[in-house]
């Protein structure tokens, strides 16, 4: 029977591994809340080669990250949004490939509701002589170095402090905390160019919306952000840029009638690159809980998170922010479809409340546009709610 190994022992046997292979087979937004501890790896030991193994989604933020150097992209089988397979021949060259690529170490990284045991036998099948992973269940062989689970039921800690403290238990730590993502300078002039015609460059009273979201459990209602754009222009006098995918393209475009002098939509326009370089120019990010809040994270934009309560641990990352949502008793749900069909968790949140939220950040992202230490303030104790309470907000970037 396989235990852990003693601190001490721990750390002086991760601190030679030179080629990593880091395993975050999620998506945009979890790439970016890895993006601190895949920094903490490479700030412990400057010559560590970090090559990053994640989904399709995941490998346009994987290529932005400044701290990997390599980017591999899997399907696997066992992660909810890979498409349909035909049979196991992907995996078999997988773990051929990763065999050749010689790696010292493999740090799976998940989060709690997730079985870190695939991809450790991925990396064992490849012979990867160290594999560091939260476990929940003994993985005897599987894990050279088990850090056992201890969420949810000790409490849930803030996604980017899940992976700090995974990668700090083999002694790889750093000061700097923050969330990163390389802009490369096409893409700020390409944003730079956009603007300027739109007549934005320099102007302080607009800001991004972003309405959709990949799972419906996390949209605000379209009707309500046609209320918030129709206040925030009409009374307010600011401009609105829409961003989403192609396929949001009508719901952008739905939204964009409700002033159409004033709003301009981008969907479907811009590389996550270029989305980054225009979430870093704005004064504000309006968004529901999806990965540009999580980009304006890593740029240090205010964000104001309309936050559906799927899950307690994803709430803006050392920004300001004004994290919104109604208390639910069945939250967190983990769902992408409302099970309760009432979705109050977010039509609870008045369009007034958005406005009211992304004022007050407007004001001081006008003196401020530095992201600030510390950690967001986490939902914590509404999670033992036991019915519905009024509105509320959370603030983060403290």
């Amino acid at each position: 029977m396989s235990t852990p190994a003693g601190d001490d022992e721990r750390v002086r046997n991760w601190a030679g591994a030179r080629r990593v292979l880091a395993v975050r087979l999620d998506a945009l937004g979890d790439v970016l809340m890895t993006t601190p501890a895949l920094h903490a790896a490479k700030a412990s030991c400057p010559e560590r080669h970090i090559t990053l193994l994640t989904s399709a989604g995941g490998a346009e933020a994987a290529r932005l990250s400044p701290d990997v150097d390599d980017v591999i992209v899997y399907d696997a089988p066992w992660v909810k949004a890979t498409a349909c397979r035909t049979g196991a021949g992907a995996d078999r060259q997988m773990i051929r490939r990763l065999a050749a690529g010689r790696f010292d170490a493999a740090v799976i990284f998940t989060v709690y509701s997730q079985n870190p045991l695939p991809g450790a036998m991925l990396c064992y099948l490849a012979e990867i002589p160290r594999r560091l992973a939260h476990c929940r269940e003994n993985p005897y062989q599987l894990l050279s170095d088990w850090v056992r689970e201890s969420e949810p039921e000790h409490g849930v800690r803030h996604e980017v402090e899940r992976q700090l403290d995974l990668v700090g238990a083999v002694g790889w730590r750093s000061d700097d905390r923050r969330m990163r993502i390389g802009v490369p300078e096409a893409a700020e002039a390409e944003v730079e160019q956009r603007l300027r015609a739109l007549g934005l460059a320099g102007r302080s009273r607009w800001a991004v919306l972003h309405p959709g979201a990949s799972a419906p459990s996390r949209r605000y209602p379209p009707e309500r952000f046609a209320a918030v754009i129709r206040t925030l222009v009409s009374r307010h006098g600011w401009r609105l840029v829409l961003t989403g995918s192609a396929e949001e393209t009508p719901l952008l475009e739905r939204l964009r009638t409700e002033a159409p002098e004033k709003v301009v939509s981008l969907g479907g326009a811009l590389s996550l690159a270029e989305l980054a370089a225009l979430v870093a120019r704005a004064p504000l990010l309006i968004s529901n809980n999806t990965g540009p809040v999580h980009v304006a994270a890593a740029v240090g934009t205010p964000v104001v998170d309309l936050y559906a309560l799927t899950n307690p641990q994803h709430t803006p990352w050392q920004v300001p922010s004004k994290v919104l949502f109604h208390d639910v008793p069945c939250a967190p749900c983990y769902r992408s479809v409302c099970a309760e069909h009432h979705h109050m968790c977010l039509e609870g949140v008045s369009p007034q409340q958005v406005v009211d939220a992304a004022l007050e950040l407007a004001r001081g992202s006008r003196r401020r546009r530095e992201p600030r230490g510390g950690s967001v303030v986490p939902l914590g104790s509404r999670l033992a709610a036991e019915g519905p309470a009024s509105p509320s907000i959370a603030e983060g970037g403290r």
